[in-house]
């Protein structure tokens, strides 16, 4: 296996034999592979028996066997997963940063979708949809009364079919269809903008095939409009992580070439590893480097700039390997609040054509050796979400609160809080108040904008002047072992 996060084969098969009162195994053999307990498998294939033939109906066997499969993996921890071939087709789409679908990124406001901004090129854009149109109706289904994720569903599907979203458009007073012809659709997970003159801010939502190229460029076109950047804001707000080598890729364009980036232990060879700033760690072809490009175009003045890296809650896993190196390097200064905490690697071994295995293989630690799993990076200042305070920050969920979350391997669990049950009662109500109001008189603004309260601490810190930082937040406790 290359080392990095990738789809790899590994055939493991359990056959069900006769009368299904004894197991008939093929295995692929990796490393010392300990003695199968037969007596537990033949008692699984014996329940399978009597299932198929007792229960009060037929069932499904193919289905029997992949809820069993996907039982057992759940059963592990909440990042290991079975991908059936709906579920694997999606993880794809997630991780490559293409999808099939109408090309626009959206939110929820008064039960219908709204269209935050159509992706650059895409179907979308050249329809004509603009940020703030409300979609009332995809094809014939009324939005309202959908969640969400439905509502992405009817408007994805097969390349080069039509969708019909009728439109409601404020500014214009008017509500009409468009028609679209769905075509496959690259995610942008790299934003970027001149805060004011000498001061930048680049954001990642999350760790994708594109990202590193994305990123290269942005950084580019920033340094092409302003040359002489003073300071820079790294924003890593509520990414949930990706691809490990672009993770090791962001950290190297701001780090000395092929200091340690991350280090990787787990009970294969393969993943006790260590990762390094230099281009073989994360290169996916010989020719196309962007990290060395964009250095090189830029002079090396990212590895030089000031940088503050923003963090929180939802920053999680490939994020916080990139703030943790940056921090045990005192690259950057890191703010916000006590990161998720997911220190765990996924592996994804592909099972048959359509078909995959996602399980944890290794913990990761930062250079200095810290555990991130269900601790987090804790910030240098801690930040409140508003100039107000924080609203909604106890209802996030970080790694600790998971169940069946995989240990730290360096310290015991977190301490059950009752002063934190409290706050997120209290954040629910808040948020249920929230939900009514207009969505201009909402709390926590886009990311990126003028209101960005943490964005402007950022700032201030980067121009040396004074921050406000938050009286509030504290660290969450971990019970220190015996």
């Amino acid at each position: 296996m290359g080392h990095k996060l990738k789809i790899v084969g590994l055939l493991s098969v359990g056959a069900l034999a006769g009368a299904l009162t004894t197991v008939s195994l093929q295995t692929v053999a990796r490393g010392n592979m300990a003695p199968l307990p037969l007596e537990e498998l033949q008692q699984l294939a014996a329940v399978f028996g009597m299932v198929k033939s007792d229960y009060v109906e037929p069932v499904d066997e193919k289905k029997l066997i992949t809820e069993a499969i996907s039982g057992m993996v759940a059963s592990l921890d909440p990042h290991s997963q079975y991908f059936d071939k709906k579920s694997f087709k999606e993880f794809s789409e997630g991780t490559s940063g293409k999808f099939v679908g109408v090309g626009i990124e959206i939110s929820q406001e008064d039960g219908l979708v709204k269209v935050v901004s159509p992706i650059e090129g895409s179907p979308a854009d050249r329809a004509g949809l603009k940020p703030n149109d409300l979609i009332t109706k995809i094809d014939d289904t009324a939005v309202k009364g959908l969640s969400l994720n439905d509502a992405v569903k009817r408007m994805r599907g097969e390349p080069k079919t039509k969708v019909v979203l009728t439109i409601l458009r404020k500014s214009e007073n008017r509500t009409f269809p468009v028609t679209i012809t769905r075509e496959e659709i690259k995610t942008q997970s790299v934003k970027s903008k001149l805060i004011e003159p000498g001061y930048g801010w680049i954001r990642v939502s999350q760790f994708q095939e594109r990202t590193v190229e994305d990123f290269a460029r942005k950084i580019e076109e920033m340094y092409k409009q302003e040359p002489q950047l003073k300071g820079l804001v790294l924003d890593l707000r509520n990414d949930p992580g990706g691809l490990l080598d672009a993770a090791v890729a962001l950290s190297a364009a701001f780090l000395p070439e092929n200091v340690t980036v991350v280090t990787t232990n787990g009970q294969l060879d393969e993943s006790k590893f260590t990762y390094k700033a230099s281009p073989q760690f994360w290169r996916r072809n010989s020719s196309n480097d962007p990290i060395t490009r964009m250095t090189q175009a830029t002079g090396g003045a990212l590895k030089k700039v000031p940088l503050v890296v923003l963090v929180n809650e939802g920053s999680a896993s490939a994020s916080e390997i990139v703030a943790g190196a940056l921090q045990d390097y005192k690259r950057a200064t890191l703010m916000g609040s006590q990161t998720f905490g997911k220190g765990s690697v996924q592996t994804v071994r592909q099972l048959g054509p359509d078909t995959a295995l996602k399980i944890t293989t290794a913990r990761y630690y930062t250079p200095e050796g810290r555990a991130i799993q269900a601790k987090g990076i804790v910030p240098e200042v801690m930040l409140d979400e508003t100039a107000e305070g924080n609203v909604f920050a106890a209802l996030r969920t970080r790694e600790a609160d998971l169940q069946k979350h995989l240990s730290n391997g360096k310290e015991a669990e977190e301490k059950k809080d009752p002063a934190r049950e409290q706050a997120r009662e209290e954040a629910m109500k808040k948020l249920e108040e929230e939900a009514k109001k207009p969505a201009a008189e909402r709390r926590l603004p886009e990311f990126g904008s003028d209101k960005d309260f943490q964005l402007s601490q950022a700032i201030n810190r980067l121009k040396g002047l004074p921050v406000k930082a938050s009286t509030t937040l504290a660290v969450r406790k971990v019970e220190t072992k015996d």
